[in-house]
């Protein structure tokens, strides 16, 4: 059975640079992102549920209308954690088929910035938290969003704090241009490989 590692982080702090390289180590990597994306456009419990808490417009020519689904959550939590219930129990199900068709690789990832608070905390045996300091993650943002910073900055904090996420981690990944992250990865991997009950000792 693989050992499954929940990699998380938030805005620009360099989660998907992790998860690449754990790809070109031969380490399978779930991007929660891109397949609720695939999933959200296929799946017809999420196209029927969606519709009839919307409206037929949520999906136009077969796709998610993401900006008129946006704008219905804009400002309404209980419109959000709605739109959630019926979209995540379905990324859940199809990570769980994704990693029992890989059980026997020794470790395969998933990576989900929001991880924690979409509750998948429990799909994975270890949770990796990649770190940097604020005004890097929000320069990285600004830089490959070409957003503003009041934008990026709103977007982080609508997310969890680092803190928390940092309190629930079992590893940290520091990614703040200095600290080289190969050798960070590499020991993440050799500890999970001889470690059977995820005691990663990195929580600081």
């Amino acid at each position: 059975m693989a050992i499954k590692v929940g990699i998380t982080g938030g805005i620009g702090s360099g989660k998907s640079v992790v998860s690449r390289l754990l790809g070109i180590m031969g380490i399978p990597v779930y991007i929660s992102d891109i397949e609720a994306k695939r999933i959200t456009n296929t799946d017809e419990v999420i196209h029927r549920e969606l519709c009839a808490l919307v409206g037929e417009e949520v999906f136009q020519n077969g796709e998610l209308n993401r900006p008129f689904l946006a704008t219905y959550m804009f400002g309404y939590p209980e419109r959000t954690k709605e739109v959630n219930g019926i979209i995540h129990p379905q990324v859940k199900n199809d990570f769980r088929q994704w990693a029992g068709r890989l059980s026997r690789k020794p470790l395969v990832g998933m990576e989900s910035a929001i991880l924690i608070e979409s509750g998948f905390r429990d799909e994975v045996d270890v949770l990796v938290m990649v770190y940097a300091p604020l005004d890097i993650r929000v320069e990285r943002a600004m830089r490959r969003d070409g957003s503003s910073k009041d934008l990026v900055m709103q977007r982080i904090e609508a997310q969890m704090s680092d803190e928390v996420k940092r309190s629930q981690a079992d590893f940290v990944i520091v990614n703040d241009d200095e600290t080289p992250l190969i050798p960070q990865v590499l020991e993440l991997i050799s500890l999970l490989s001889k470690n059977n009950h995820y005691l990663c000792s990195a929580k600081k």
